[in-house]
């Protein structure tokens, strides 16, 4: 199973990036999949969910607006578009795939890609 997330880097604010995460090794289509971050010294936050279909998505209140999740299962990969960034969005972003398989939950996790909003 892997989770390669690509699209971080280093952005002045209110300029935009798009992450990618692609998965392997699982079926896809039936995981709902997440991002989170985490900035120095905080906790992981959950930033967006998008379910298996890709007809529900929730976002963290400091994101709502600015920040779309997407999916395409024919690619198994799943974005986050983030406009108008800010210094506090500045953090390492991890892909997330949650399902269940046979009653148990399974859960897996991208190595993240660091993003950096900055003058």
């Amino acid at each position: 199973v892997q989770l390669v997330e690509s699209g971080g880097g280093l952005v002045q604010p209110g300029g935009s990036l798009r992450l990618s995460c692609a998965a392997s090794g699982f079926t896809f289509s039936t995981y709902s999949m997440s991002w989170y971050r985490q900035a120095p010294g905080k906790e992981r936050e959950l930033v967006a969910f998008i379910n298996s279909a890709g007809g529900s998505t929730k976002y963290a209140d400091s994101v709502k607006g600015r920040f779309t999740i997407s999916r395409d299962n024919a690619k198994n990969t799943v974005y986050l578009q983030m406009n108008s960034l800010k210094a506090e969005d500045t953090a390492v972003y991890y892909c997330h795939a949650a399902g269940t398989v046979l009653g148990g939950s399974l859960e897996y996790w991208g190595k993240g890609t660091q993003v950096t909003v900055s003058s």
